[in-house]
């Protein structure tokens, strides 16, 4: 099979390469082609619709991923051109902190990207080929990064072609590599195939045999009782009567969220249709228009789903939803599906194997039922949520954690464009319930008290979830205590007392805009507010943004205190718990890179750099350029208890605590010193401690030194 994912394990460490390196050319290769739909040049600055970036930004988005994630994981030390990793590094899901704003921009010329597109597949190859590898490849690995790098691109691969689905017709040309179906049989009745309950195992070990995002891993048992599912996938035919019911605008079929979609984008039938004078209707396909072809599965979004649901159900004696993921595990169990390497792509509507579009839902069977994988993507009910034994993966840490909010639903099975990892058995994306992709669904039976129950689920998920979205994470719980939780052993706050320091040091100096770089979950940006006309908070995850961003707009912080082994204090505070109501709206929050900062992120009177320069991959980048941020006379406020450890930064970037050549003890503030005295004034250090608590009974007291410096 084309496309065909790498397994982890092998014998032979030069096969292996080979694998990875035609599994990455593939990937690199398929990914431009995708491109080469769009007529000319013009269009790749603009948008398909206006929450997603211009196109340009997906053409250099995956590239950039590589150097990034390289960068970061310690692979390589050297950028090919910085600009362009930071300017196409973030904006992808409609975060807070995704800079929409086109004056932030001045996008590069799409022959400049092609040509850094070029640099990047050289140097991944250059590292297949080279780089040191032992088998099976395991989650630390440097082959790890390629491979993530690799299923990165699988993921845009599919997403920008739904963005190339909602650019006008006339802005698309047909290139012969992508052929739609061409088979427009008669629509097979829908029928509901028995299913009996069994016990469901979900997830996945560490020990498995195929690469997987973070949120695959761990484990969860669920009971699924009997039920009944449709034979196929919902059709277009199916799904017309809905449309032709009017059922767009009768809001007795969507929930409050659903509702709001209706009013804020005026839809009246799903997206790839495009209706006609005499009420008909057409089917955009990838690079052209269509009758719509009645027997193709439908494609939606999970809001349009549940609605369909609810208007069958009214028009029935059953009542029907979206399928759980463990629902969907069942069908899948149940179907004699063989995961990687023995998946057999001829049985489904996949990687553009068969064709470039949706086709019939009866063309591809899996046993009783069809269309089990692929054809399209099969929308669930379950949002996504971490395994028991969760974990981010270090070298993307928010791939998955920023979506545990509630506000993001499963979708499984795949498309026919979806490739690699999104083809394997433990898979699991999610996507915002408005977002389009080539999506469709089939619907289950379920009781009346279930329905009450989900009806209950939906109403809380946008409150509840989204509010304590950090339940699985440790260390984003341990931070938000850190900075929002009580005082110990006599110990302030650390944030509080930087934020006083800050302001005291910049007295004297104008203290309109302050920055805040490595925020972590806000404290401090908010406290500067107090002061400071406008704060920008700035943080490398987004799983510490979001603390911050949700207490700036719900309200409310949560998070889970931990007391000793699995038990869990749970608690809360409320934005006027600390007087920061009247000046939150001063603040601004975005996920960045302290040693690549995007160029409008300047004109600061000071500059705050909390417990972050023994933590960044190459600190130096990030001092010597510091001072082009700031204001004259600006003010530079650094702390660190300097614990340099080689899992943040390599050892060659440390700036102290170590020997030099000539054998001298070489401390942390004599490198600070090195690097920043040709554009600074030392003006005063000073101790700060602070405490942060782990469990009931054991608490880190730590010592960073602060150093004040002025701009020359």
């Amino acid at each position: 099979m084309k496309h065909s994912p790498v397994t982890l394990t092998g014998t032979s460490i030069e096969q292996k390469r080979e694998e990875i390196r035609k599994y990455f050319l593939e990937s690199f290769s398929l990914f431009e082609k995708i491109f080469e739909l769009l007529k000319d040049d013009a269009v790749f600055y603009k948008q398909s619709e206006p929450t997603r970036q211009p196109m340009i930004f997906y053409f250099g988005h995956t590239a950039t991923f590589y150097i990034n994630k390289l960068i970061l994981a310690g692979v390589i030390t050297k950028r090919i051109n910085p600009e362009f990793e930071s300017m196409f590094a973030i904006g992808v899901d409609e975060m807070t902190w995704d800079d929409m704003n086109p004056e932030h921009y001045e996008w590069a010329k799409v022959s400049e990207v092609q040509a850094y597109r070029d640099a990047v597949k050289e140097l991944v190859l250059n590292l297949i080929e080279t780089l040191p590898m032992n088998l099976p490849i395991s989650q630390d690995s440097a082959w790890w990064i390629i491979l993530m790098g690799i299923e990165h691109e699988h993921i845009h691969i599919e997403t920008s072609s739904v963005l190339h689905r909602q650019m006008p017709i006339e802005l698309i040309k047909p290139i012969k590599d992508f052929v739609s179906c061409s088979n427009f049989p008669e629509t097979p009745k829908n029928e509901l195939v028995a299913m009996q309950g069994e016990v469901i195992n979900l997830g996945k070990d560490e020990n498995h045999h195929l690469y997987g995002w973070d949120n695959e891993y761990g484990s969860k048992t669920e009971e699924v009782k009997a039920f009944e599912v449709s034979k196929y996938l919902v059709s277009n035919a199916e799904y017309l009567p809905f449309v032709l019911d009017n059922a767009y605008e009768k809001e007795a079929y969507w929930d409050e969220e659903g509702k709001n979609f209706l009013k804020n984008k005026n839809v009246t039938c799903p997206p790839f249709w495009v209706p006609q004078n005499d009420k008909s209707y057409k089917l955009r396909l990838l690079d052209k228009e269509i009758d719509l072809p009645l027997s193709w599965a439908v494609e939606v979004n999970a809001l349009e789903a549940m609605a369909f649901c609810r208007w069958k159900s009214s028009k029935e004696t059953n009542t029907y939803s979206l399928p759980t993921e463990a629902q969907w595990q069942h069908l899948y169990n149940s179907s004699d599906i063989q995961d990687f390497p023995n998946f057999d792509d001829k049985k489904a509507n996949v990687a553009f194997a068969h064709y470039a579009s949706a086709c019939p839902v009866n063309e591809f069977s899996f046993g009783e039922l069809y269309d089990v994988m692929g054809n399209v993507w099969q929308w669930t009910r379950t949002p996504t949520d971490g395994f028991k034994g969760f974990t981010p993966h270090p070298m993307y840490d928010d791939f998955s954690v920023p979506t545990f909010d509630g506000k993001h639903t499963l979708l499984k099975g795949g498309s026919f464009a979806s490739i690699g990892n999104e083809l394997m058995e433990h898979s699991r994306y999610a996507f915002r319930r408005h977002f389009y992709q080539h999506a469709g669904f089939r619907y289950v039976t379920i009781t009346k008290q279930e329905e009450m129950e989900i009806q209950k689920n939906m109403e809380t998920q946008n409150t509840e979830k989204d509010e304590n979205i950090y339940e699985h994470d440790e260390l984003v719980n341990q931070y938000s205590d850190f900075q929002y939780g009580e005082t110990y052993f006599g110990v302030e706050n650390f944030a509080v007392k930087m934020a006083e320091l800050s302001i005291e040091h910049s007295k004297g100096t104008p203290q309109h805009r302050a920055l805040d770089i490595g925020c972590a979950t806000g404290r401090c940006s908010f406290e500067l507010a107090n002061v400071f006309e406008e704060v920008t908070g700035i943080d490398f995850s987004a799983r510490f943004i979001q603390v911050a961003v949700n207490l700036q707009e719900q309200g409310v912080v949560n998070f889970e205190q931990k007391v000793e082994g699995e038990i869990y204090n749970s608690l809360s505070h409320k934005l006027e718990d600390f007087s920061f109501a009247e000046v939150k709206d001063r603040v601004d929050f975005w996920q960045g890179d302290a040693c690549n900062l995007k160029a409008h992120f300047t004109g600061y009177d000071l500059i705050l750099g909390t417990n972050l320069i023994d933590r960044l991959y190459e600190p130096k980048l990030f001092l010597s350029n510091v001072h082009e941020r700031l204001n004259d006379n600006g003010i530079l406020i650094l702390t660190s208890p300097y614990t340099w450890q080689e899992e943040s930064t390599k050892k060659d970037f440390w700036l102290g605590g170590f020997k030099n050549e000539a054998g001298e003890e070489q401390y942390t503030l004599e490198g600070l010193k090195n690097v920043l005295e040709e554009n600074f004034e030392l003006v005063e250090t000073q101790d700060v401690p602070f405490v942060i608590r782990e469990t009931a009974r054991k608490f880190q007291h730590t010592l960073s030194q602060m150093s004040v410096w002025k701009k020359k």
